[in-house]
């Protein structure tokens, strides 16, 4: 009778111990060899080349679609992307977006790089932000180990011309309205030869300006994009309160094939 009870107490312990390793199997949760990548937002930071910490957004989707490097205009914040990250986002592409050692607060959003920066008692011209925008850049190719989409505002987006030459991590760059902001470095003598797929942009009024930074990319992929309407200055031309959005979107999508 002992031996019997052992052996039925045994056989349900097996039982037991099978079952259990099947719901494991079936469940993706719990099981080490089922790829996970949920997408999700979250502030995060990482050092700057002198070692000031960037504060950025960072909006994931997915490791294995590309991802854009969002830099926004003077006394601006990453608070410049809240929409347009989102919209990315759903059009298949991871977002970081920094606030740059040069900024101010936009949307409700503070530039907490900037407050560092001045604490510190750090340069907050536009050229000190160019180590912030390099370093996102490093950030984001190494999480997802490609290379990355520059896409700049204004002041930022003459910067991105200017890294985009010089970057080896970039592979394509988006301009919103560059302009001649960097004095006493020439924008135009600077990105001459360029020959990365380059989008650039700005209001109507602007682009006579914007055409002399085209003609000396020397890709074979550049696009200018002029609004039929008004439109604005740098990347709020894509905000959803702006009465040429549509058109800039189209131009965008357009550009970046989706």
């Amino acid at each position: 009778m002992r031996s019997l009870s052992i052996t039925v107490i045994s056989f349900l312990m097996l039982f037991t111990i099978s079952c259990n390793k099947e719901e494991k199997k079936e469940d993706p949760k719990t099981d080490p060899t089922t790829p996970s990548d949920v997408a999700f937002t979250s502030k995060i930071e990482f050092a700057s080349g002198d070692g000031l910490m960037i504060t950025a957004d960072h909006y994931h989707v997915n490791k294995s679609k590309p991802v854009i490097v969002l830099c926004h205009q003077a006394n601006y914040s990453r608070g410049e992307y809240l929409e347009i990250a989102d919209s990315l986002n759903r059009l298949g592409f991871n977002c970081l977006a920094i606030d740059q050692r040069s900024g101010n607060t936009v949307n409700g959003v503070a530039n907490e790089t900037k407050v560092r920066a001045t604490t510190a008692g750090k340069g907050t011209d536009f050229i000190d932000a160019k180590q912030d925008i390099v370093a996102a850049i490093a950030w984001a190719k190494n999480y997802y180990s490609k290379n990355v989409i520059l896409w700049g505002s204004s002041y930022s987006s003459s910067l991105a011309l200017i890294i985009a030459k010089e970057d080896a991590n970039v592979e394509t760059v988006l301009s919103f309205s560059p302009g001649e902001y960097l004095s006493p470095i020439n924008v135009q003598t600077t990105i001459t030869g360029l020959n990365k797929p380059a989008f650039l942009t700005s209001s109507k009024s602007e682009a006579a300006g914007v055409t002399n930074f085209y003609n000396v990319i020397s890709s074979t992929n550049k696009v200018q994009f002029i609004p039929t309407g008004n439109g604005v200055h740098g990347a709020k031309a894509l905000w959803s309160s702006q009465t040429d959005k549509a058109e800039y979107w189209v131009a965008v999508k357009t550009f970046l094939g989706v």
